[in-house]
């Protein structure tokens, strides 16, 4: 098998293109996967070499061939300079924020943002002397109103993971380049096969590969992608931190990303025929789900977006705490489970109105937020319609 040009690469699909990458017959000795390569120690040929470090791998910190591998499939897809990796999502959150902000700066965080990248902020950062505001998702070109003349850093999500409002994120980029910020995404809900990240004006891009790109949920994993400006620093930070990813999660992303597309575009199908579904229940008040046309995010998803996920959240009308106990203790084929993008369906019961400081969480009932799962449509609607009967008699 002839390696790939840079030519015939560029002209590939993505479904292609994820079957290919980051693969070399000659590295993994002509096996179709690459090995996890396991290591600490990488020993030198002679003085000359130790002293210079003129050879690709010096320590397993610094990366393997495994790695390598999945950095460079990643960087491909997401349209980046180049990609680091790290132990889980929250630390490529943590490893990106490092990056961009510093002492005495501020920081812009979107009040949809994970709970955890949140807390990262309260605490972690605003030790370190960094102070953060939180903003109105929906905000677009106006988050130009909330910039001071030490702002160093946006942070989008979009959608958010529980509330799915889904942001105007080149518009955010353009006020923010103007002002010499940084702009990060995490960019989970949609990967770079939905959303290009890097083509939509974000600097530095976070992604859980614990969730579609796993597929599997039997792995922690972080990716963080930068375009050419920022990948210097990102590598730099990243380095310094000293949190590289392990090396069997790696090996289990790189196996995964080969069917990534395949199970994204069956989670989309899946997704979006229950959230119909769900949108037609009486029970139901509204569905929140950006791919739905009565969505309030729908023109700027259909704008950007091609393609949607399997997560997506739902508000039931005025229930009992006991009632919607009843709903979800029952269940046979939803999980209770806070991660997605397995092949499992979960679902989780939410409230934002704790923690948002820029906006305000009341959708007028109890909130639930499914994550997809491969399981036959029909089975699901099943387990759903026992569910909503406990519902009911429990109210």
């Amino acid at each position: 098998m002839t390696k790939l040009t840079d030519e015939t690469r560029a002209s590939l699909k993505s479904r292609t293109r994820l079957i290919h990458l980051g693969r070399d017959g000659a590295q993994s000795q002509g096996f179709v996967n690459l090995p996890p390569f396991r290591g600490s120690t990488v020993l030198y040929p002679d003085m000359e070499t130790l002293k210079s470090r003129k050879q690709r791998y010096t320590y397993g910190t610094h990366g393997t061939p495994t790695t390598d591998a999945l950095r460079a499939a990643w960087t491909d897809i997401s349209g980046a300079a180049g990609t680091e990796l790290v132990p889980s999502g929250l630390a490529a959150i943590v490893v990106a924020l490092m990056t961009a902000v510093s002492a005495g700066g501020h920081l812009l965080m979107t009040d949809s943002a994970y709970g955890p990248a949140r807390a990262f902020a309260m605490g972690a950062l605003k030790r370190l002397g960094v102070e953060t505001t939180f903003y109105d998702p929906r905000a677009g070109a106006g988050i130009e109103a909330l910039f001071r003349p030490n702002t160093s850093a946006v942070l989008t999500e979009s959608p958010g993971s529980q509330s799915f409002e889904i942001q105007d994120v080149p518009a955010i980029a353009e006020v923010a380049h103007a002002r010499g910020a940084c702009v990060l995404m995490d960019n989970t809900w949609a990967t770079p096969l939905f959303f290009p990240p890097h083509a939509h004006g974000v600097d530095m891009a976070i992604e859980a590969g614990t969730k579609y790109l796993s597929g599997h949920s039997d792995l922690l994993l972080g990716l963080v992608s930068a375009n050419e400006t920022w990948f210097p620093r990102l590598q730099h930070t990243a380095g310094q931190m000293g949190i590289p990813a392990g090396p069997e999660d790696v090996f289990l992303a790189l196996r995964g990303l080969r069917t990534m597309e395949l199970r994204l575009r069956e989670a989309e199908r899946q997704g979006l025929a229950m959230a119909r579904w769900l949108s037609e229940r009486r029970e139901v008040l509204r569905v929140l789900h950006p791919a739905l046309p009565d969505d309030p995010g729908h023109a700027l998803w259909k704008r950007d977006f091609a393609g949607s996920s399997g997560l997506f959240s739902v508000i039931l009308k005025p229930a009992p705490e006991a009632a919607v106990a009843a709903f979800l203790d029952g269940l046979e084929l939803f999980g209770l489970g806070y991660s997605w993008g397995g092949y499992e369906s979960l679902v989780i019961p939410f409230d934002c109105a704790s923690y948002r400081t820029a906006t305000t969480w009341a959708p007028g009932g109890p909130a639930l937020r499914f994550s997809i799962g491969l399981e036959d449509a029909e089975d699901l609607k099943a387990d759903l319609d026992r569910a909503f009967a406990r519902l009911k008699a429990a109210a």
